[in-house]
């Protein structure tokens, strides 16, 4: 090979170096790529931020299960249980003295303690039937009769502590009074099993969703109306001397005078004034 063809070939190879080294320069994928990898991060974020409807209906199925589990351990809830606990009560009522029964009610009565106790109510033409109803035995344990021209007063609304309790009670109640002349004595403000209190307190019984018969029996707002009419209709029937004739409804807040209460927190949260299915262990 001569001199000079050498010198051709070398200058040829060289400038395909130089076309070859330009190449990667001149691609447009490589910036295309570089903007593409800083997208995956928030695409994943998206995800997390949003679930999937699959897990949201699956936390919601989780979340009911759970709370047909809790109301299931009702045994007011156990089919015919409720409707024989009715029949019961309903033949201690007498007609001559109580008349005709006008609705019944299953609620949690509230006492002075903030403690929860199952019940049934019934209104009848004269008198506010409250039962104390054992719903594992099938028997009525005790029951309290109110009549319905003593009752003055019905207050509704939420429920309210004095400003340095430790207690808390969400939900409102009817509050029903019978003797406003009366106010509870010291002794009785103190000692939580005392029962001479010239008022009684209702609000919703937890059970109250289980199914559409208890979403009936625990509505407080139709117990409260049906309550105040028997009770003007007694005030007008039969007056009692020295008591000014009707009934007052007010909406205003409920106040329990409970400070500590650990009592109630403990029995509260544990339904000890329920009927409840405890495993091994009865209450």
């Amino acid at each position: 090979m001569s001199e000079k063809d050498e010198e051709t070939f070398k200058s040829v190879d060289l400038e395909l170096q130089t076309e070859k080294s330009l190449e990667p320069d001149n691609n447009p994928e490589q910036p295309t790529r570089e903007t593409e990898k800083p997208s995956a991060p928030s695409t994943e974020a998206k995800v997390e931020a949003n679930p999937s409807p699959h897990v949201s209906a699956a936390k919601a199925k989780w979340k009911s299960s759970s709370e047909q589990f809790k109301l299931k351990r009702f045994f007011v809830i156990r089919p015919g249980t409720l409707d024989h606990g009715i029949e019961d009560v309903k033949t201690l009522v007498d007609p001559t003295d109580d008349g005709a029964i006008q609705g019944v009610w299953l609620m949690a009565e509230v006492d002075h303690w903030n403690n929860e106790k199952e019940r049934l109510v019934l209104i009848t033409e004269n008198t506010l039937l409250i039962c104390k109803y054992d719903f594992v035995m099938l028997n009525c344990e005790q029951i309290q009769k109110i009549p319905l021209n003593f009752i003055d007063r019905i207050c509704h609304g939420a429920f309210s502590f004095p400003p340095r309790s430790l207690l808390k009670r969400e939900g409102e109640g009817v509050r029903v009074f019978w003797d406003k002349l009366r106010e509870p004595s010291f002794s009785s403000r103190w000692n939580p099993f005392s029962v001479d209190y010239p008022f009684t307190t209702f609000t919703y019984h937890p059970a109250k969703s289980a199914n559409e018969q208890l979403g009936r029996l625990c509505e407080i707002e139709s117990f409260r109306e049906q309550l105040t009419l028997a009770a003007q209709k007694a005030h007008n029937k039969s007056p009692v001397p020295g008591k000014a004739n009707g009934v007052l409804v007010l909406n205003q807040p409920l106040l329990i005078e409970a400070y500590v209460g650990l009592m109630s927190v403990i029995a509260n949260q544990n339904k000890l004034g329920y009927c409840l299915a405890r495993g091994n262990i009865g209450f």
